[in-house]
Formats: structure tokens, C-alpha cells, sequence
């Protein structure tokens, strides 16, 4: 059972030019004398009760002449989709997807590979280039259980090993879950947990596990607590949210 223990031993903003705009401008200018045009001749055509153009058609010359006047032009339309305002779907440059063996998940862009080993099994390791206390880890080890319901409840999966006393001073669990995905069984854990020596005011730890074909998959996220209010948390719960069994 130390494999289940191990994990907690151890220590666009676009500009728009002048010119994009003139043009825009110059657009709008452009669409109003046609519309006032059109509106005119359907009231004569409607005053006029001899005219041979019927109301039908007027209308049908006011949309058509709309239409004409309101095509964009190449410059336009370059500006319409630097702006993203026809609503174009834009790919998400902070997280790059990783296809491992047996699981897969989505590391943040600016996190770097890092060859440190922390734990048995131990497959990926990717930190914050700035702060390598923000880290994401996953461990592959041998497994006799079916499922990881086998090792019991979340909490009980967690504390299989106990605490390294020169480690970890106190581990607050505070959120567990139990989904199922692909007819796959996880466990979710939330753990907070403050060090002998205080580094970083503790350390917020997510962890993800799940079992499949004989090897226990093991994903741990985490982030200081200090950093974790300033921005890591949405880098720590994407990565740890984005594991799963491929």
C-alpha cells in the first residue's frame, strides 16, 4: 500500500487602428443614404396610388438595397475577426494537451518538464517556471485491486500510509468526490497541508486516482498557499481536473 501514501510524504488585448475604424465609419455613412433613399420611394409608391410598383416590391427594393449597401469589406472583416466580434472560437493557448501512456491531461503552456523525482512510479513531473512549488505529477504503479472503491473511501485511500511527522505537520481534507467517468471510477481529493517549516504558508494539493488494467493512476497537483490566492489556482484545479484514463 505505500504506493497510495507517497504522493503526500514528500516534501490579447487587440488594438483597433484609426484606419479600421475611418472605415467602419465610413461604412455606416455609406448604409444610411441608401436606407433614407429606399424608405422614400415606398412612401411615394404608397401616396401615389396610380404607381405601378407595388408595395411588395418596394419592400423588396428597400432589403436588397440594405443588403448591398451592408456587404463588408476585406478590411472590415479582417477587423471583425482580430476584434473576435463574429464570434469565432479561439483556440486556449494556456494549457497544452499531453497524451501519456494510459491517461492523458492538459499542463499549463508555461510550465516546463522537470526531471526531479519525488515518488515511486513517478511518469510526469511539469512545474511553474517561476515557482517549482506549483507543480503537476503523475505516478503509474502495479496494482492487485479492481477498482480504487478497493482501497476503501477517499479518505481511507489517502491515509493508507499516514503522514511523515517531519513533512507535514497538520492535512485538512477539504473536498472529496467520487465520479465516474467512461464507466471509470475516480477519487477526488482537496488536501491542505501546512509544513513543520511553514514554507509558503502550506500547500494546496488535488489529487486524482482511479484504476485500470492492473496499474493505479495517481495525478497530483499543487500550488503554495500564497500563490494559490494569486493566480495558480485556476493553472493547479485545470490540470488536475483535465486527468483522466485514455
Amino acid at each position: 500500500m505505500a504506493s497510495t501514501a507517497c504522493f503526500l510524504h514528500h516534501h490579447a488585448l487587440t488594438t483597433v487602428s484609426r484606419s479600421s475604424i475611418s472605415s467602419s465609419q465610413r461604412q455606416v455613412a455609406a448604409i444610411k443614404p441608401n436606407l433614407l433613399v429606399c424608405r422614400a420611394q415606398k412612401q411615394a409608391v404608397q401616396e401615389d396610388d396610380g404607381s405601378l410598383v407595388s408595395r411588395r416590391l418596394a419592400v423588396t427594393v428597400l432589403i436588397g438595397a440594405a443588403a448591398v449597401a451592408s456587404k463588408v469589406s476585406p478590411a472590415d472583416a479582417a477587423y471583425g475577426e482580430a476584434a473576435n466580434v463574429f464570434g469565432k472560437p479561439r483556440t486556449n493557448t494556456d494549457f497544452i494537451p499531453y497524451n501519456g501512456d494510459g491517461f492523458k491531461l492538459s499542463i499549463p503552456s508555461k510550465w516546463n518538464p522537470s526531471k526531479e523525482v519525488e515518488y515511486p512510479g513517478q511518469v510526469l513531473r511539469y512545474e511553474d517556471n517561476f515557482d517549482s512549488t506549483s507543480n503537476v505529477a503523475v505516478m503509474v504503479t502495479p496494482t492487485d485491486k479492481k477498482s480504487v472503491t478497493d482501497y476503501g473511501s477517499p479518505e481511507e485511500f489517502l491515509s493508507k500510509g499516514g503522514f511523515d511527522s517531519n513533512a507535514v505537520a497538520t492535512a485538512n481534507i477539504l473536498e472529496t468526490s467520487t465520479p465516474l467517468v467512461g464507466g471509470k471510477q475516480y477519487y477526488f481529493l482537496s488536501v491542505l497541508t501546512r509544513t513543520a517549516d511553514g514554507d509558503e504558508g502550506g500547500k494546496h494539493q488535488l489529487i486524482t486516482a482511479s484504476v485500470n488494467d492492473g496499474k493505479l493512476y495517481i495525478c497530483k497537483a499543487q500550488a503554495g498557499d500564497k500563490r494559490w490566492f494569486k493566480g495558480a489556482r485556476k493553472f493547479v484545479e485545470s490540470a488536475s481536473s483535465s486527468f483522466s484514463l485514455a
